[in-house]
This record gives C-alpha cells, structure tokens and sequence, in this order.
C-alpha cells in the first residue's frame, strides 16, 4: 500500500528515483541552475559602512575635500565615506582681467541677486550634512540610537522642504535622493541598537520608493530570518534573485558567469525550515477531509500485490452476478439476518468487475449489520473475510486507524494467518511506524517462513529503509518461490538500478517481460532504464507503449512528458505544450498521483505570462496537496508552493508583471 515519490514519475509502490530536470528560464530554473554560486546572508556582526549620496548637484561635486563611495558586497549594511587624497598641480596661475564695461556691470549686479528659493534649499542642504556628519560621528563611536536621533532630524528637514516644496510649486531631487540615503542609514542604527521593526519599517519605506534598493532589501531579509520569520524572509530572497536575474538576463541567456546575491543554500535552507510547520498543518487538514479511493491502477496493484488474489477472484466470479444477488436483498427486510452475507458477496462481486467504490459500501453496510447484531458473527463463515475487506477499503481511503482496527479483530479469529499480518505492517508502515511493522513482518515470517506476500511487503519497507541488500535477498527468495511472480521481478529491477548493476536490472526486467510481454509496468520500467541512459526517445516510445497497454497507468504520462522536456524539436526547444498535456493526462486517470502536480506546475510557472496565471499554480499545487495522504508525498509539493507563493508575492513587491525572463 506505501507509496512513494520519484522524480521520474513512478508513485506506485517504488519506483526508480530518476530525475529529469525541465530547463525552463523561469525562477525555478535560475535557482537550481545557478548552484551555490551567490552570497549568504550573515548575520552582520562585521561593522557596518554607512552610505553616501553620490549622486550630487554640479556645485557639490566640487567642493574641497570630496570623498568616493566604497562599496562592499560581502558587509551587509551601508557605506561608508573612504576619503581620497587630492593632488594639485604646484603651478602658479596667473590671472588677466579684462575691463569692465557699464553693461558688463549690470549683468553681474543682476546675477548677484539672490534666489529666495535656491538660498532656501542650500541652507536646508547645510542643515541636513550638519545632523548627517553628527549622526556618522556617534555611528563610529557605536552610539547606534543616540546617531538614528541625527539621521532623524536629516529625513524631518528633508520631508519638511519636501511640503514646503510642492507647496510653491517646486522639488528637489537631490534632497529625495539623499532622503533614501539616510532612511537606510537609520535603518542599518535601528538594526544594530535592538529596534527591528523600526529598521524594518524603514526598510520597508526605502523599499516602497526604490524597490530595487539591494541593501534595504538585503537587510530586511537579515532581520526576518533572524526573527524567524522564515516565510517573508523567502519572499526577500526570491525579490533579490528576481531583480537581478532581470539585470542579468542577457548575461544569463548566454551562459555568461555572473554571481547571484544569495546562495542557493539560503533558499534551500528557507524552504526546509518553513517544510515541516507546512506539512504538519497540511497532514491536519487533510484528515478532515473525505477521502475517495484512490485509482482502479492503483487498487488492482495492491490487490495483485498478494497470493490471495486469484482465490478471492475465483470465488467471486463463480458467485452470482450483481443483479441476481441485488433482487435478492430487495426481497429481504432491513431486519433480515442474511442480509449482510448478502452484502458481502454483492461487494465481492463489486470488486470482481471493478466497481470498487460500489464494494466499499457493501463491505461497510454488511459490516454495520454484523455490528449491530452480534449473533450474527456466529452464523456469518465470511465474516473473517468480511473484516478483512472492510480494513482493505479504509486502508485505501487512508483511514489508517478504523483499519488497523478490522485487521487485529481478523487476527483475533484467525491468529496464523500470514496475509492479515502483512495488511496490519502495510497499515503501520504508511502510519511511519516502521519499526512496529518490522516486527509483524519477523511474525509473518516466523509463522511462514516461506511467506511471499511477507518477503515481497517486507522488501518494501527495506527500501524505504535504504536496506537495499535485505530488499534485494526478500525480492530474490520470493522469485525463487514464485517464478511467475512479475512483481517481484520489477521491484527487483528497481533495486538493481538503486545499486547500478543495470545487467542485472536488464535480466530481470526481460524475466517480467516474458511472463507479461503487455505488462503497461514492464514496458514504463523499460522506459525508464533508456532514460537512465539518456536515450530519451527511445524511452519515450516505451513510455507511449506502456500507454496502450494500459491507459489507466499514471506512471508512463508523466515518464513521457520528462522525455519530451529532453528531446529538443525542429525549431529548437522541447514541446512544453506535448508535455503539459501529457501531465494533466497523468493527474486525470490518477488524481492521487502527486509526482504530477509537481512536474506540471513547473511547467505552467514557466509558461505564466503574468502573475495572475503564475497564481494559479499555487492553486494546482493545492489541489494535489489534498490528495496527498503522507508526509512524504506532501514534501515535494509543498516545497514547490512554498517557492512559488515567496516568487509570486516578490515579483508583485518589485512591480513585475511576469516571472518570465525571455
């Protein structure tokens, strides 16, 4: 019953573990294609450099003394003033001054008039480096609050001339730009005096001005993971690489090296400390949730998956037919005592023609009959059976503990029956209670040493396990037991692959293929060895055949779409489209297969050409999430929401209209 991810799509069982990456020129792509090529964010106990404006008015640039910016990309906070030392030619000047006419005169009486307006900003400009130059001065004596008072009193004046201003008609921007010089100054004194959510606050303002302001950003980031505020400080990231992924495209698309700001190790990071509140929160909802049966693939493969299912068949296919036994019950009254074997034998009937969710109803009605009516048990010979079907249907659904309750009650009865065993440590394990059903697996065996649903079942926990050699010895005992057992050949191959002996994977999967030549398993795991090797169109044909063999299969749909995502076309890259479809095939026969949610919403984010459809991927994220039924299977979706809520959220806090880069 456990299921388990695979990046190459297979999510019955277990599969390969292949993975094919879509090369799309999305965030998604940049993030894993770049590698831990960027910057970590520190915690920032270097001393901090404070900015300068450098971008000054004509008079300004030549004032005595003037100083350069020194930048540093690896302190995180604000620059400081280097200053640089002036060197003046030792020539003497000779000056010659012409004569002076009357009109000459005039001219320079009238420009020597005084500007109300310019006399007016420049004594502000004199008032604002006055309360800066103190503010730098306490900032180097490490006075942090005492020098955010001073960059306080630079941004009231500034914001003061800036009323008074637009008032009479008029602007500064030299002011406005050494207004965001000082903003981020006093927010790097709030951060290193105690006060984060002034800083933030200021970041926040510096932001709502220049969005592409690095260090504001950057230091925003730094205080929300320090505060744990894991969510908002991805979204932080994803504007950083966003805004330069948008300065660097042009160098990206060439494949010219170029250092992103933050590391792929922070993301990754970010999103693994965000995963577990995320899955836990996601694993409580879901259990309120009603839950169909999965699959009729994935509930034949289970059943085939024990060495009673051709008995039960059997039985039921010499049984009547469901329109015979349905007149039966409606001559019965609800008080009737045969009417849940009745019951019973209608939903093994059910189950016969694959009518699954018809069966369950039957199994449960019988089920309330004999729970309600205790002497009906004694009379009842398939009622051991009957629990034992009523615990297959509530496994399937995933309620693991109304399960486990009908499997120990068949135990009850019938305490050396192996398969029941094997049910309950199937019921553990997807319950994560590896070790409990470990030692119901040791009591199969112990009963029944030769026990084949024991060996191949237990098989799976030891892959789960990494135990790939006891996995391999359970598989290989269980062949020798049963050589037409097809299963076991393929979980086989998949151990074989794991250990990279892929003649000896070959050999088994060829075993699988002679006692099925139109197994759709035989032919997808096939697929998946050519892919291993890079032969991605042969692997498709094989994927396309798994298909036809059996078009209920999610697996070989999502195998066939990594392939085209590897095999360019005429006009040059692959056809997004063919895969996009084939993945929503995949999620339409088996919308419980998670492994395809995951690979289409890459696509779809990298397809987006805006960010209302860039949204709608979270939404199908959702849709996968409440089909997940393990925390496991929640993993990969939910790591991929995470990033695509934090891309979303920071390409509209950059005003992005897209995530796409072309």
């Amino acid at each position: 019953m456990t299921r388990s991810s695979s990046s190459m799509g297979r999510g019955q069982m277990v599969g390969f573990g292949l993975v094919a990456a879509a090369v799309t020129f999305s965030m998604l792509w940049y993030v894993f294609k770049l590698g831990n090529l960027g910057l970590s964010i520190d915690s920032d106990d270097k001393e901090l450099l404070l900015d300068e404006e450098d971008d000054q008015d004509n008079d300004e640039k030549n004032v005595t003394n003037s100083k350069e910016v020194k930048l540093s990309l690896d302190k995180p906070g604000i620059v400081n003033d280097a200053p640089t030392t002036s060197f003046k030619p030792n020539i003497e000047t000779v000056t010659v001054k012409p004569v002076a006419s009357t009109k000459d005169e005039e001219v320079k009486q009238e420009e020597s008039k005084e500007d109300p307006k310019k006399t007016k900003q420049e004594e502000v400009h004199k008032l604002v480096e006055d309360a800066d130059k103190r503010g730098k001065v306490l900032f180097k004596a490490k006075n942090y609050l005492e020098a955010a008072t001073c960059f306080s009193e630079a941004i009231d004046l500034i914001d003061a001339h800036h009323i008074s201003s637009v008032e009479e008609g008029g602007s500064s921007n030299t002011l406005a730009r050494q207004f965001v010089t000082l903003m981020n100054n006093r927010s790097a004194m709030y951060e290193k005096g105690g006060l984060p959510d002034l800083a933030l606050s200021d970041c926040d303002a510096i932001l709502e001005k220049d969005v592409g302001h690095c260090k504001a950003r950057t230091r925003k980031l730094r205080i929300l993971e320090a505060e744990k505020r894991y969510t908002e400080a991805l979204t932080e990231v994803c504007a950083l690489q966003l805004k330069f992924m948008q300065d660097n495209r042009d160098k990206i698309r060439m494949g010219i090296p170029c250092k992103p700001p933050v590391s792929q190790e922070k993301i990754e990071e970010l999103v693994t400390l965000i995963l577990p509140k995320e899955v836990e929160e996601t694993v409580k909802r879901n259990k309120t949730l009603h839950r169909e049966l999965p699959s009729v693939y994935t509930i034949l493969q289970l059943l085939q998956s024990f060495s009673g299912f051709n008995a039960w068949m059997a039985k039921a296919a010499k049984d009547e037919n469901v329109s015979s036994l349905t007149t039966k019950l409606d001559a019965l009254e609800d008080g009737d005592t045969g009417k849940a074997e009745l019951l019973f034998r209608r939903g093994r009937r059910y189950m016969y023609e694959q009518r699954f969710e018809d069966a369950s109803k039957d199994f449960e009605g019988a089920y309330d009959i004999t729970e309600k009516n205790e002497s009906i048990k004694d009379d009842f010979e398939e009622y051991p059976r009957l629990l034992e079907w009523v615990g297959m249907g509530r496994h399937l659904r995933y309620d693991l503990d109304r399960a486990l309750e009908c499997y120990e009650k068949c135990s009850d009865l019938e305490p050396t029956n192996t398969e029941i065993l094997v049910k309950r440590a199937g019921v553990k394990m997807d319950d994560g209670k590896t070790d409990d059903a470990n030692e119901l697996f040791e009591t199969a065996l112990g009963l029944e040493p030769n026990a084949v649903d024991a060996l191949l079942h237990r098989s799976n926990l030891r892959m789960i396990k990494q135990n790939l050699e006891g996995a391999k010895a359970d598989l290989e005992r269980c062949i020798e037991l049963r050589p037409d057992f097809i299963l076991a050949r393929l979980r086989l191959t998949t151990i074989l692959m794991a250990t990279q002996d892929l003649d000896g994977a070959k050999k088994a999967l060829d075993g699988a293929e002679a006692i099925k030549p139109d197994s759709s398993d035989v032919h997808s795991y096939r697929g998946e060895m050519l892919f291993s090797s890079g032969e991605f169109a042969d692997a498709k044909k094989e994927f396309e055949r798994a298909i036809e063999c059996d078009a209920t299969n999610p697996t070989p749909y999502v195998n066939a779409a990594l392939s085209v995502m590897n095999i360019p076309t005429s006009f040059g890259p692959p056809d997004v489209k063919e895969a996009v479809k084939l993945l929503s095939k995949a999620i339409e026969v088996d919308p419980m297969f998670h492994a395809a949610y995951v690979h289409l919403g890459q696509l779809q984010l990298s397809m987006a050409t805006n960010l209302n459809d860039a949204r709608e991927v979270t939404h199908l994220y959702d849709k996968g999430i409440k089909q997940c039924r393990t925390a496991e299977e929640l993993k990969d979706i939910c790591s991929m929401r995470i990033l695509t809520v934090a891309q979303v959220d920071a390409a509209a806090s950059l005003k992005m209209d897209t995530l796409n880069m072309q």
